[in-house]
């Protein structure tokens, strides 16, 4: 498809990219989204309008071409939360390109993004989660193995950590002390708090690993001693939550969820959490106050006499 979209506008969406990943620092997997969702609608356009379009034809979309796009998109199975994404996006380049091009841009910055119910956090109750710290533990009889798990899946729950940034840690980090430098999404840098038992099951582990720390290699090693996948530590979630009766969406994920929650449950500060998760936006953080809302309601419907 991307054939059908002009050299021009080519080389604009890829300017265009440049600037988001050198600015804002998108990570990588965001800038290659931005990519297919705007060579979808640029070869969308070209074909629509029956040839590709240059600069000066993008200039002059209209309200109609915007709903016959957004309709091709509704009929081709693609949903309200993955539509709204990609306007985003068509509205973010149509922005860039309008200052640059010298046009308006109120057609297509005018398109009414799609509604849809946004999707909460699904965190662990407090006890479960404690539990899981511990019944991943137990999925490998190798010992190392086992220390290996529970370290990971402690950073994740004490500290609200990504797993991707768990795993992207290093022997540089060794030993971890009382607080990590974690380079988030976007290459955003936090500090973030590491509290005991965190710091103790990777002491434990890294005594068993039969690896070496070595500053550049990474800290949590695969079986063969190249770097742990997100996979390994998924597998063993997995059959940790089927042993103790848990839904599919006590994820590696859910922990980091279920440390933001209980946080809040005890009286954390929004804009410290916010801090602590690496979140850009507040908004992002404030899902878990619906959360909150959400488990006072169904405490409130089950002990009110008229509930």
């Amino acid at each position: 498809m991307s054939l059908c979209i002009s050299p021009a506008a080519r080389d604009a969406l890829q300017n265009w990219l440049e600037g988001q990943r050198a600015l804002l620092g998108h990570a990588e997997a965001t800038i290659e989204a931005y990519r297919g969702d705007l060579t979808e609608f640029l070869s969308f356009i070209s074909m629509h309008k029956g040839e590709a379009q240059g600069l000066g034809p993008l200039a002059e979309i209209g309200v109609t071409d915007m709903r016959s796009w957004m309709a091709r998109m509704r009929s081709s199975g693609v949903g309200a939360r993955s539509l709204a994404r990609k306007l985003s996006a068509v509205k973010s380049f149509y922005r860039w390109l309008a200052e640059r091009e010298g046009f308006d841009p109120t057609a297509v910055l005018s398109a009414r993004t799609p509604k849809y119910q946004r999707k909460l956090p699904r965190p662990l109750p407090e006890a479960a989660a404690a539990q899981m710290m511990v019944q991943v533990g137990e999925q490998d009889a190798r010992q190392w193995v086992s220390a290996r798990d529970t370290a990971v899946v402690m950073l994740l729950y004490g500290c609200g950590l990504r797993i991707s940034e768990a795993l992207s840690l290093t022997g540089k980090d060794a030993p971890i002390g009382p607080s990590l430098r974690i380079r988030g999404k976007g290459d955003k840098e936090r500090i973030v708090p590491v509290i005991a038992p965190a710091r103790d099951a990777v002491t434990q582990y890294l005594d068993l690993c039969p690896y070496p720390v070595e500053p550049a290699a990474p800290l949590f090693r695969a079986i063969k001693g190249g770097a742990l996948s997100p996979r390994s530590i998924q597998i063993a979630m997995a059959q940790a939550r089927a042993q103790m009766g848990l839904p599919a969406s006590a994820t590696p994920h859910a922990l980091r969820h279920s440390f933001a929650t209980h946080l809040l449950n005890a009286g954390g500060d929004l804009r410290a959490i916010q801090e602590l998760l690496g979140h850009a936006s507040l908004s992002t953080t404030q899902a878990y106050t619906a959360v909150d809302s959400a488990r006072l309601m169904e405490v409130y419907r089950k002990a009110h006499p008229r509930g």
